[in-house]
């Protein structure tokens, strides 16, 4: 991870000294639950636990030889301890057990930070939907004006798609994540799925039901694709702000420091630089699910062709992940609001009432079918240029089906299309 972007926690859980070290964890783990089924001698666990040590230099060291981590690893462990006791490390298991196994636990600890991350995040987003629930603004359609609206609901809808990503990756934690020591092609030659069982107990993870010698790489799938679909929120929600933030819309902005330079050549440039930022790494987030879905159709019982693939890109998901959602929830906090602007918008223009009225002369006129009322409204609302005053608007339909109607004023527009706001937030809103 280049340092712009690099989170300190993901880094550390995806780092070689953790690796390792969780390595050790789940040996060490195995090695307690074999003393309990009396298979090897007591005191195997503590001898080892008490005088080994992760040393990545010997480690590496040893890899030059062998060209295989795992036998690296158990090699710079087993030469630290004593014969009678280290000739049971790694007992029973294959490499993909203790691999899958680790790559399961930092799995399930890198979505624990961002389900944090997350979490703040919906808070934020929650309280500025609030905090515009009852600024009116203009809904669009096909980025045409459409009806008026609550801006917060205009949020709330993004709030609410925010949440369904939280609550299926809790789900996902909660679990799909699985484990495995069973050994050569999964068939249980020397181990059995109880002392499987006992360890997967111990490390709070499930197991996995049929591990062909490697964990199915499908619920890794399942994991990226669900993580993708969380950077689609992100960018939809991103390419929301940067349209509002145009010169010729500027109904909000990212907010500005001191200090802050928007252009090289032009002082008066401020630009949405973190939407923009945010639009590129959800597209960056989203690439990896073809590797995720490529890296689950592996060759009959295992082979590494995932393996690669992983070391490079997971690491790197989950750190952009959470400093994307970090970066987000700044932007959020600081996101300006130009209310006066947005409001205007919709208190100078009147075409968007065609709606309020086509209906209400349905009901006004009996006589007259709905294709009749719809061509008289669409007339009037295209013929407003210069004066586009709801007065304006009211006085053309008047005159057209010699019908008496109640005038709409700046001031009725709230009652009229913000009636129904506060129920459709308290009923996305649970506490």
């Amino acid at each position: 991870m280049i340092p712009r972007y690099e989170n300190k926690e993901i880094t550390q859980i995806w780092s070689d000294e953790n690796k390792f070290t969780t390595f050790l964890q789940i040996e060490l783990e195995l090695l307690r639950a074999l003393e309990l089924k009396k298979i090897i001698p007591d005191s195997t666990a503590s001898h080892i636990e008490k005088i080994a040590k992760i040393n990545l230099t010997r480690i590496l060291e040893i890899e030059l030889l062998t060209r295989h981590d795992i036998i690296a690893f158990c090699s710079s462990i087993t030469e630290q301890c004593s014969p009678e006791f280290s000739k049971f490390f790694h007992y029973g298991v294959t490499s993909s057990d203790i691999i899958d196994t680790t790559l399961s636990i930092q799995l399930k600890a890198s979505l624990e930070i961002v389900l944090k991350h997350l979490s703040v995040f919906n808070e934020t987003l929650k309280t500025r939907a609030i905090e515009t629930k009852n600024l009116i603004t203009f809904g669009r359609s096909h980025g045409i004006y459409a009806e008026p609206m609550s801006f917060g609901q205009k949020l709330l809808g993004h709030y609410a798609e925010f949440v369904r990503r939280q609550n299926d990756l809790q789900s996902f934690y909660e679990n799909e994540f699985t484990m495995q020591l069973s050994g050569a092609v999964g068939n249980y030659t020397i181990l059995t799925p109880e002392i499987e069982l006992l360890v997967a107990n111990n490390l709070n993870l499930k197991v996995e039901p049929v591990s062909t010698q490697v964990i199915p790489r499908d619920r890794i799938a399942k994991l990226i694709s669900l993580t993708s679909l969380l950077a689609n929120s992100i960018e939809r929600l991103a390419v929301e702000i940067r349209h509002l933030h145009h010169s010729d819309v500027n109904e909000v902005s990212e907010g500005f420091k001191k200090g802050q330079k928007g252009s090289s050549t032009m002082p008066h440039k401020k630009n949405p630089i973190s939407t923009e930022n945010l639009t590129g790494l959800a597209r960056f987030l989203r690439s990896h699910l073809t590797l995720a879905l490529e890296n689950s159709i592996l060759w009959h019982e295992r082979d590494i062709s995932h393996s690669s693939a992983e070391r490079l890109y997971l690491p790197d998901h989950f750190g952009i992940l959470c400093y994307a959602l970090e970066r987000f929830n700044t932007t959020l906090l600081n996101l300006e609001f130009n209310e006066d602007i947005i409001e205007n918008k919709v208190t100078e223009q009147a075409q968007y009432l065609s709606s309020y009225y086509l209906h209400l002369l349905i009901q006004l006129c009996p006589t007259l079918t709905r294709e009749k009322i719809y061509s008289v409204v669409q007339s009037a609302s295209f013929s407003l240029d210069q004066d586009n005053s709801f007065q304006s608007f009211h006085q053309k339909l008047e005159a057209e089906l010699n019908v008496t109607l109640p005038l709409v004023s700046a001031n009725d527009l709230k009652s009229l299309y913000l009636k129904h706001v506060d129920k459709v937030f308290s009923r996305t809103i649970v506490n």
